[in-house]
């Protein structure tokens, strides 16, 4: 049994910080995809040699290096827009990033107590996609910088419309696992498995849906106002002039304009007239959505939701809300205690499940509002009824931070899941028009008031990955843990 920090556990506890890098440099706006089967491979490294508890360990370090590098953008919301001091917001960061790091552990210490080398390659990649849905749905769930996120622009892209970025996290962990067996255990029958994984794709179908004969022209506009005076009467007023103005400017032949998520900080009774007064100034058949609070006087609720007027029938209503931003858990023991606990929008209550799509310009379009386009389960049942993905989202939350970009990445990859459009209309960037291949047609310049004009197809069809979902690939990852499993407590050290 290995006691202390010994050499060979203090080298892998190097690995584990480099693989946590590595981890982060894969996502955008880095996008060093190729490090991902390393940093995998360094985690899988030797790991089997460790006591549970050592291995337990090693995971936390790997998941402290991944979210410390990766998530900082958190302590930017934390302290440049919650009102928090720097102190607070770092130990508030720190505690955050901690919790994240623990999923990671546990993955290591259950790989370790309950797998047998024989087949510690299949359980290792099994258990870190197990470990994944964990972390989606737990506690409400965090899926951002899952092991296949920063695949989008690899040779394994062409798996996304199949098994989803669960897939992908399957296939560069086992490529990891393959890596090491292949190159320290100096097994030349890894190099097949290798590359079924990674050639495959080149005969794989590249267009799963078919799109419509004519295009549809959308224009998006990008406000770039401040967020910290987005809630006060200065900041209504400022939001009217600048949204209105922008959209007077749009051309006469756009079919379709997307408001950003809560455009004109104000509830939708409010916001009606303006709304009406903009459309009064457009052609007859154009559709304007934008996002915006609503407000069920009888229940005394609050939604975050999307609404439109001209040619639009329906509305939304967001279902999966950010913790703390949107909701605050445990209110009666949190609120009022610190500033950060008492943002403007942090009472919004669910919208109900299973919505139906709006229709806008002729067109069927599901909506993910920020935080839900993370989230493929939840945006992969929005396109098996509709025929073009609109995200509406503020990430002025994010300052200048790598926020933005890792969140535009899961983005393109919903789009690539689904074989359908995704419009992405933001407050400050970025904003974007996404291809059914996950690559931006058009974009907008970050922090700029501005205003996106260019076209997108409604798409007809379904990829497989919207039509069954992740579970045949948590299905899958679950059978390979099983032939790896001791379930006796037999050379545990």
């Amino acid at each position: 049994m290995h006691t202390g920090f010994s050499p060979s556990l203090g080298w892998q506890l190097l690995a584990a910080v480099i693989a946590g890098g590595f981890t982060t440099l894969t996502a955008s706006p880095f996008e060093f995809w190729w490090l991902g089967p390393l940093a995998a491979a360094l985690v899988y490294w030797g790991s089997h040699a460790l006591t549970p508890a050592h291995a337990a360990f090693k995971g936390l370090v790997y998941g402290l290096a991944l979210f410390a590098s990766g998530a900082s953008w958190v302590y930017v919301s934390i302290h440049d827009y919650g009102h928090t001091g720097p102190l607070l917001a770092g130990l508030l960061t720190a505690l955050f990033v901690f919790a994240l790091a623990l999923f990671f552990a546990a993955m290591l210490w259950v790989y370790r107590r309950f797998t047998s080398p024989r087949y510690s390659l299949l359980g290792f990649a099994g258990i870190w996609v197990l470990a994944e849905v964990l972390r989606t749905y737990l506690f409400t769930g965090f899926p951002w910088l899952l092991l296949g996120s920063g695949f989008v622009d690899s040779p394994l892209a062409a798996w996304a419309p199949i098994g989803g970025v669960y897939l992908l996290s399957l296939l560069v962990a086992f490529s990891g696992s393959l890596l090491i067996t292949l190159l320290i255990k100096r097994r030349l029958w890894a190099i097949a498995p290798l590359a079924a994984i990674w050639l495959t794709p080149f005969i794989l179908p590249t267009q799963w849906t078919t799109p419509s004969e004519q295009p549809t022209k959308v224009a998006m506009v990008q406000g770039n106002l401040p967020q910290l005076i987005k809630w006060t009467a200065d900041g209504q007023r400022e939001a009217v002039a600048t949204y209105t103005r922008q959209t007077q400017a749009i051309s006469d032949d756009v079919e379709l304009i997307i408001w950003p998520e809560t455009a004109l900080p104000m509830l939708e009774n409010q916001a009606r007239p303006v709304l009406e007064q903009v459309q009064s100034s457009l052609p007859a058949d154009t559709a304007l959505i934008t996002g915006i609070l609503q407000q069920d006087e009888q229940a005394q609720q609050f939604f975050n939701g999307v609404i439109g007027v001209g040619n639009v029938e329906g509305d939304y209503q967001k279902e999966h809300l950010v913790p703390f931003g949107e909701y605050l858990p445990l209110e009666s023991l949190l609120r009022g205690l610190i500033n950060f606990f008492d943002l403007p929008t942090s009472f919004i209550t669910p919208g109900p499940d299973q919505q139906p799509s709006m229709q806008a310009a002729g067109i069927s379009l599901g909506n993910a509002i920020c935080y839900e386009i993370i989230y493929p389960q939840l945006v992969a049942s929005r396109a098996r009824n509709s025929q073009a993905i609109i995200t509406i989202s503020n990430d002025t939350w994010f300052g200048r931070s790598i926020g933005p970009h890792q969140h535009l990445q899961m983005a393109r990859l919903r789009a690539l899941e689904n074989g359908r459009y995704v419009l992405r209309a933001t407050s400050n960037g970025i904003t974007v028009i996404i291809d059914p291949q996950g690559q931006i047609t058009q974009r907008a310049p970050q922090f700029e008031t501005t205003t996106l004009t260019g076209e997108f197809y409604a798409m007809q069809g379904l990829t497989p990955f919207t039509q069954m979902g992740s579970w045949p690939v948590w299905l899958l990852a679950g059978l390979l843990v099983l032939p790896s499993l001791r379930l006796g407590r037999k050379d545990q050290a």
